[in-house]
């Protein structure tokens, strides 16, 4: 199976309350489907990448619609593996004025978190690929997703194959399995050659308080002395006034310098769950067109701000769409 990118994650069903309403405050929930690497595979997809989607899904009716939506999409299902069990779920209720956004997961027993490791074969899943990208998530959902997560990483630069590792901490997840999970990212950003994290994920995986106070650029610099594979680090800063008022930029980091994106002031936000992985993609989908760190900066931010507007988990739009936010157009397309 060959696929310019691959992503490994769990597949999850997201259940909301309506806008303005607390959860079950009426008896109605909206539902789409999302995940992290997910979100990413589908935003690659429509920017015209070949993308393949491996995880692990219960073999019933949610499962199939799971995989229905990331084909409508664009995304080659032909590695995800069914089997009997349960779907992961969350339940979202978001924020509204100065009352924040609230997440709860149920996804303990689901049929990714219960997959074997070597139920994978990596050497054939990865075959074709330019790169991998997985997340600090896989890993928070039990000793199965970290160890499946490593492994693909593992076989990955064995292969030649970049690897992508958003660290996407997830507290309450870790403290599930009680612990603070510092152990087990550190291990899977050994094996990374771009990740997306900022200075609290190196402060908690290099176990060094310190970093999380001091400037972005000194955390970058002990990232790269404590992990030699990484060539290039991508974050977002958010300032939050309100649930539907933040500024947001981004800066990217290499070994040899940092270049920095224009901030966006974002007012009338519609939904911010899948941002980061929408900043992902575009950062991705620049590094696979070969541009300069500019303009890939420049393009992942405007990415994650098309996300603010669109509801949902996923980022469906092409690259035109981003373009003129990036450029700053605000003409109807006709």
């Amino acid at each position: 199976m060959e696929n310019t990118i691959v992503c490994f994650g769990e597949l999850l069903l997201r259940l909301s309350a309506p806008a303005g309403q607390l959860m079950l405050q009426t008896p109605q929930l909206e539902t789409c489907i999302g995940g992290a690497e997910a979100n990413v595979a589908v935003s690659l997809a429509r920017l015209g990448h070949g993308v393949s989607m491996v995880s692990s899904l219960p073999e019933n009716a949610l499962g199939m619609a799971v995989r229905d939506g990331l084909r409508m999409h664009g995304v080659d299902t032909r590695a995800l593996r069914f089997s009997p069990g349960r779907l992961g779920l969350y339940f979202l209720t978001t924020g509204a004025v100065l009352r924040p956004s609230e997440i709860i997961y149920d996804r303990t027993g689901s049929v990714f978190a219960e997959s074997e490791p070597d139920s994978y074969c990596w050497p054939e899943l990865l075959k074709g690929a330019a790169w991998l990208h997985v997340s600090g998530i896989s890993a928070a959902t039990g000793d199965s997703g970290a160890q499946a997560t490593l492994s693909a990483m593992r076989e990955a630069r064995a292969m030649g194959v970049k690897v992508s590792f958003d660290g996407n901490y997830r507290a309450s997840l870790w403290a599930a399995r009680h612990c603070d999970g510092a152990d087990v990212l550190r291990e899977l950003m050994q094996q990374a050659d771009l990740a997306f994290a900022d200075q609290r994920d190196f402060a908690l995986m290099l176990r060094r308080p310190e970093l999380g106070q001091c400037s972005r650029g000194e955390a970058m610099s002990a990232a790269f002395a404590a992990f030699p594979g990484l060539s290039m680090v991508a974050a977002t800063r958010r300032i939050q006034y309100a649930n539907d008022r933040h500024d947001l930029d981004a800066t990217l980091y290499t070994r040899s310098g940092a270049v920095q994106a224009r901030e966006y002031q974002l007012h009338g936000i519609v939904d911010r769950i899948g941002t980061g992985d929408a900043f992902a993609a575009g950062v991705l989908h620049g590094l696979l067109r070969g541009w300069s760190e500019d303009r890939i900066l420049d393009f992942g931010l405007a990415a994650a701000v098309v996300k603010h507007s669109i509801a949902g988990d996923f980022n469906p739009v092409d690259e035109a769409q981003i373009e003129a936010v990036r450029t700053g157009s605000l003409d109807v397309r006709r």
